[in-house]
């Protein structure tokens, strides 16, 4: 982390230059990784773009979903010393009501009973996975 007046940053020290480049993968701990990958594809129209084994005897998996065309992806990990439910990531949206409309049709979704708009944040609305991640729905900016 860097500060221009490191107030209230104690044993921080400011960085020349970094080599991050952006954010990519987001995770979320799963109790069952095939379940997940079925909502995550099935309900929410994401794409598998990775499901790996590895590890002794390929008892781990590396499972990556994303929305079409996204470069961000999210990966869906048994839970690695917490348990699961505690994720939360934003997904843009073209059309936050058209979505909402579609999910709440399905019937078997966790989702906001409406879309809100607060002055000085987009509209949006949030969904529960079922090991209780939420996903915001955000309104994609203009332009």
């Amino acid at each position: 982390m860097s500060s221009a007046s490191g107030a209230g940053l104690t044993g921080m020290t400011q960085t020349q230059s970094t080599t991050l480049t952006q954010l990519a993968v987001t995770m979320f701990a799963v109790t069952d990784q095939d379940a997940a990958r079925d909502f995550y594809t099935g309900v929410l129209g994401f794409e598998v773009r990775g499901d790996e084994r590895f590890g002794a005897d390929g008892t781990d998996r590396w499972l990556e979903v994303a929305p079409p065309g996204s470069s961000a992806r999210l990966a869906l990990n048994p839970p690695m010393g917490g348990s699961p439910g505690g994720g939360v990531v934003g997904v843009e949206s073209t059309d936050v009501l058209a979505e909402h409309a579609r999910l709440t049709v399905r019937g078997d979704v966790d989702l906001d009973p409406a879309p809100t708009r607060v002055p000085g944040a987009p509209l949006l609305f949030a969904l529960r996975d079922p090991d209780g991640n939420t996903i915001w729905v955000v309104e994609e900016p203009a332009g």
